[in-house]
């Protein structure tokens, strides 16, 4: 399990991009988020940079 600490989602529609974004990622088995806690968490087997960029992507910043 990855966690990484993700600034700028404060509702469960950021908490949704963030999820979406991450579910694309290879090896990815499930993703959640969450905006209370600033926090995201990848299960599977992937990269925590992917992780990183993907959610950077989606327009939020995150930190590993």
């Amino acid at each position: 399990m990855t966690t990484v600490d993700v600034d700028g989602m404060s509702c469960t529609g950021c908490e949704d991009n963030v999820t979406d974004a991450l579910g694309e990622l290879p090896g990815v088995e499930s993703a959640s988020a969450d905006h209370e806690a600033g926090t995201a968490t990848v299960e599977g087997d992937v990269d925590v940079d992917a992780v990183v960029a993907a959610i950077e992507e989606a327009g939020y910043e995150a930190t590993a």
